[in-house]
């Protein structure tokens, strides 16, 4: 199993100021947290307590060093409590003993009532790992039953609190938030400024692309986001933010299912702005945002890092008539190339397709981080929604082509004419009448896919209109439809095996 060893994940935040936070942030909820701890180091073992990580820390990531490599010391022991204090782990911690409950009624004086703590309903999360549904559920009601106070009161059990309750003073074992502990050995005395790089959870990144084109015409001005979702329960404070975009493995402890995140990577873009610059990294890209962003708790941020305008692109009306049957889903070719229903059904719909190439020459040459794509036409002074759809991550140079919906006003309709299946010399003719109208007020040119699959030696025999083989088993004709016109392809295919 290939794993991405850690060093290599932490490398990319070692270069952001000693003060500040730095984060590598990947596609798919997890980052590299990189940021200073403070270190006062005694002769032999001296107790660290940090309570600044996340909530959703992998704790067996972390590493602690000097990055001036000036003091030796190690990690005799670390622990890492994320129960944070609260009011059910307070009364856990009661289980027994009889406590002051505040009572404040309506028109009346605020009192005080003792209740002993028989069950504080206080429960640690439990994290499923695979097994019976039914027992899963079962067990959940239980903890649910299980989660219920029950204080006595004057002799009498209740199932809920009568108050609010009054706690003694918190001992030197309670947590306020999560916290690593550490049980550090040193040969001598030292103060420094310790490095702390981790692995956590809760912390993601995408990329939106908004693109507008011209009430008439197809140069398109292409503005991107980056939105970065912090849900790690910390907040970064002035941080220095990169983010990878690609493909990386990363196991996970839930289902330990691959998680796809991210590819890094200088170059600057000419249509891009100054806020983020790309660079490759290893086999993924980074974006590195230029400027310091403070990242709040359950807050999402988002930084412009791409604008070009005049980007050149076509619009592309594709007519694929073949509407394939759920019911042969796993068929093999050899069943497919003799059964006479399969092929039949059509498909009305006439794809719209926006198509542009990422190079420089067209103002943009960036490699373009998977996320979703918007498209808008301007209308007056207004711009209307024409159509979304989402790209996977795209290098420089690569053409990229984006189904934004169907044609209103451009209809197509397939049958089939003609079918002989010759079994005993091995070899199949089929004849097909496609028809493609267009009703629009202007000429519209469209590409008619066809898919020869009913075995992969093919010869067309004979075609009304000239077409071109793109792969092994798909030809596509190109109409060209006068406003109000229909044009009738047909065809004559011959399948030998």
């Amino acid at each position: 199993m290939n794993r991405l060893p850690l060093l290599a994940l932490l490398a990319s935040v070692s270069a952001a100021l000693a003060d500040d936070p730095a984060l590598t942030v990947y596609n798919k909820n997890f980052a590299v947290v990189r940021e200073s701890v403070p270190l006062d180091l005694k002769a032999g073992v001296t107790q660290v307590q940090f309570a600044g990580a996340t909530e959703q820390v992998e704790a067996s990531s972390v590493i602690l060093r000097d990055p001036a490599g000036k003091v030796n010391f190690s990690i005799l022991e670390q622990n890492y409590r994320n129960d944070p204090v609260s009011e059910s782990l307070l009364l856990s911690l009661n289980e027994g003993k009889t406590i002051n409950f505040l009572v404040k009624e309506q028109n009346k004086p605020d009192r005080t009532v003792a209740g002993k703590v028989i069950r504080s309903g206080h429960m640690a999360p439990i994290y499923f790992s695979g097994g019976n549904y039914q027992q899963q559920q079962a067990w959940q009601q239980s903890r649910q039953a299980l989660s219920q106070p029950i204080i006595e009161v004057e002799g009498q059990l209740r199932f809920s609190l009568p108050g609010q309750p009054l706690f003694p003073a918190l001992g030197d074992d309670t947590v306020l938030k999560p916290t690593l502990l550490w049980q550090i050995s040193s040969a001598a005395p030292a103060k420094l400024n310790a490095e702390l790089s981790y692995v956590t959870g809760g912390l993601s990144w995408l990329a939106d692309y908004n693109i507008v084109a011209p009430e008439k015409g197809d140069l398109l001005d292409i503005v991107g986001w980056v939105t970065v979702d912090n849900q790690s329960g910390k907040v970064f404070n002035n941080a220095h933010l990169k983010l990878i975009a690609g493909d990386v493995r990363k196991d996970q402890p839930d289902d330990g299912r691959p998680m796809k995140a991210a590819r890094d990577g200088l170059m600057t873009m000419s249509g891009s702005t100054a806020n983020v610059t790309e660079k490759t990294f290893d086999e993924y890209h980074m974006y590195t945002l230029a400027r310091p962003s403070t990242l709040h708790d359950r807050e999402t941020k988002q930084v412009e890092f791409i604008r070009a305008a005049g980007v050149q692109s076509q619009r592309l009306y594709i007519y694929d008539g073949l509407k394939t049957n759920q019911q042969y889903r796993g068929y093999r070719a050899e069943q497919l190339r003799q059964d006479p229903n399969y092929g039949t059904e059509s498909n009305p719909k006439v794809w719209v397709m926006r198509e542009f190439k990422n190079s420089e020459a067209n103002h943009l040459g960036m490699p373009l981080p998977a996320g979703r794509v918007r498209f808008y036409r301007q209308d007056g002074e207004q711009v209307q929604f024409t159509g979304e759809n989402t790209i996977d991550h795209t290098p420089k140079d690569e053409t990229l082509r984006i189904y934004t919906g169907d044609a209103f006003d451009i209809v197509g309709e397939r049958k089939r004419t003609n079918f002989r299946v010759d079994g005993s010399n091995s070899n199949a003719d089929e004849s097909f009448e496609i028809k493609v109208r267009n009703h629009k007020t202007e000429p519209a040119e469209v590409r008619v896919v066809e898919h020869l699959y009913r075995w992969v030696n093919w010869k067309i025999k004979k075609s009304s209109e000239p077409y071109t083989k793109t792969d092994s088993q798909v030809m596509e004709f190109r109409v060209t439809l006068k406003p109000d016109e229909e044009r009738v392809i047909t065809y004559d295919v011959h399948y030998s095996w």
